[in-house]
């Protein structure tokens, strides 16, 4: 199974959007900069606001593409608010 996560960082008012089969770890590797020319290295203080399970990495994939393709803040919070929409999107791909 693998995840689609949405992070958030109060301190720069950002998201992340990304896909892991262990979101947890991936979030402790953003927080302490695992990656280091990685987009969360802004902050370490990155908290998992969503996490969606996929059947496989191919629709974890499609959905993170495809909310990092919307460029909108408005659109991640309206997924926030009500993750069946990302059931919708995969529906329709």
């Amino acid at each position: 199974m693998h995840f689609l996560y949405i992070l958030h960082s109060q301190t720069i008012n950002r998201y992340y959007i990304g896909e892991s089969i262990n979101p947890e770890n991936r979030l402790l590797q953003h927080n302490t900069h695992h990656y280091k020319s990685n987009y969360t290295k802004a902050t370490s203080y990155w908290k998992i606001i969503l996490t969606h399970s996929c059947q496989n990495k191919q629709d974890a994939l499609y959905l993170e593409r495809f909310i990092k393709r919307m460029k909108s803040k408005k659109f991640i919070e309206k997924i926030i608010a009500n993750p069946s929409i990302l059931n919708d999107i995969l529906l329709r791909k």
